[in-house]
């Protein structure tokens, strides 16, 4: 009698070993079985295993330890988008009559997400100044429900008055969300000082090599960490396992990628204060940083990779200078192995009026600079020849 011929859509037992594998296995699985309803029943009681990607999956949990290991918590959760680690937390934690109050520096879709977005929903807002811990207190109502800074604001690089701030919250009862990108937990850890809520775009320092789209959202309390979870299983804020797989082999490098790029953004900003047609240089380890004293006592001496200038010629020097510099990337974004250039008047923050943006010290000769692993000679030797030519125009 002929054998019954096996159908290639039945999948197999994935093979069993005795030794495992060094690098981390991706698993893009979706969906998972369970051995009857009883079992499913015990994992979803239980919260163990996994049932459907969107609620998690392996490779997001391996990338959510790793991250919780830097920041010094348990529980963290790996969203689709930076964007979406912010938003899951805002949607998770607040309610229409909810009022929050977020630095006037932030990224600028958090911004826009802040003045335009929440009010939708009832929620108010209010923007404050975040080097001066006395805005944040003279913005506070009896519906208060959550600070949001950025301890190096993107762009403009100032340091915020994160001892002022977490005081004033903790002691108002007020939830403080630290935005922890541009420092990471190599530059600063927001819960030893304070914060309640850290967030990340994961796609910037921490992946580390501008091929993977992710972010990751925590809270110290369990309860408020159980509430973003499930709002970003609802949302469908969802992470693919093969960007937290990337994500995840970058990570492994980090530490190296972060004190070479550092390294070499503080060297940079000290030779492009000396170029002609440079306005301003801002780089935490410079003494004329308007909060140089207050980065010191904060950051130490992690200034961070992450510096900003303005050139003199507006738009027609920014053009100029771009195209003068074809071998640096001109990308609206950060973290790369290599260093990349960005104008947040055309990206970041360009939903923002030209008045908004200048009362932010954002002009149109104003550009950020994320410095990356080259030899800081070869980059600074690409600037001054790059910032040269911007001058003829």
């Amino acid at each position: 009698m002929a054998e019954t011929p096996k159908s290639l859509a039945r999948r197999p037992e994935w093979p069993s070993s005795v030794s495992r594998p060094v690098a981390t296995p991706l698993q893009p699985s979706v969906v998972y079985s369970s051995p009857d309803p009883t079992a499913l029943d015990k994992q979803y009681a239980e919260g163990t295993g996994y049932t459907y990607a969107r609620e998690g999956h392996p490779n997001a949990t391996v990338l959510a330890q790793k991250i919780d290991m830097l920041e010094g918590v348990e529980g963290g959760i790996v969203n689709g988008s930076g964007m979406a680690a912010v938003s899951t937390v805002l949607f998770g934690l607040l309610k229409s009559g909810d009022h929050v109050i977020g630095a006037d520096q932030l990224y600028g879709r958090t911004l826009r997400l802040m003045t335009q977005d929440l009010p939708r929903f009832g929620i108010e807002t209010t923007l404050a100044d975040p080097t001066d811990a006395a805005s944040f207190e003279a913005a506070i109502r009896p519906n208060t429900r959550m600070m949001i800074v950025e301890v190096v604001s993107n762009p403009t690089i100032r340091i915020a008055d994160m001892e002022g701030i977490a005081k004033i919250a903790n002691e108002r009862g007020i939830l403080l969300m630290v935005d922890n990108t541009f420092t990471t937990p190599r530059g600063y850890r927001p819960f030893d000082h304070g914060a309640d809520i850290v967030v990340h775009s994961v796609t910037k320092l921490l992946a580390g090599h501008a091929d993977a789209t992710l972010g990751y959202a925590v809270a110290k309390d369990p309860a408020l960490n159980e509430a973003i979870y499930i709002a970003n299983t609802t949302f469908g804020m969802t992470a693919s396992p093969f960007d937290c797989w990337l994500a995840e082999r970058g990570l492994q490098t980090f530490e190296i990628r972060y004190d070479r790029a550092e390294a070499t953004a503080t060297t940079l900003a000290e030779a492009l204060a000396d170029v002609k047609g440079v306005k301003r240089v801002f780089h935490p380890s410079r003494n004329d940083h308007p909060d140089h004293n207050r980065a010191l006592q904060i950051l130490g001496n992690r200034p961070g990779n992450m510096l900003s200038i303005e050139i003199e010629g507006g738009r027609a020097a920014a053009d100029a200078m771009t195209r003068a510099a074809p071998e640096l990337p001109f990308a609206p974004t950060l973290g790369d192995v290599g260093t990349t250039l960005s104008h947040p008047a055309s990206s970041s923050h360009r939903a923002l009026t030209p008045e908004a943006r200048a009362d932010l010290g954002i002009s149109e000769g104003f550009f950020r600079i994320s410095v990356g692993l080259e030899d800081p000679d070869m980059l600074i030797a690409e600037f001054t020849k790059a910032i040269t030519e911007s001058q003829k125009v």
